[in-house]
């Protein structure tokens, strides 16, 4: 019965450090919506548009069909 303890403790102590090792900055959430854009423009050439930022390269900008943009 003691040693079914220990184990548990040892097991509940190891997901801990893994818990506390694991980054959630690094963790990105894409949104489930597709907006209505125009047009992309990536590494200053015009392309197909994509959805959102999730679908879109760093530094890509998105052009909506409602004049708005994001840098993504």
């Amino acid at each position: 019965m003691a040693a079914n303890r220990v184990g548990v403790l040892f097991l509940i102590f190891v997901c801990g450090l893994f818990l506390l090792a694991v980054k959630p900055e690094y963790a990105e959430a894409c949104p489930q919506y597709c907006r209505d854009a125009e047009y992309m423009i990536c590494d200053g050439k015009k392309t197909a548009a994509a959805c959102n930022c999730c679908f879109a390269g760093k530094g890509c900008t998105i052009y909506y069909g409602d004049g708005t943009s994001s840098v993504c």
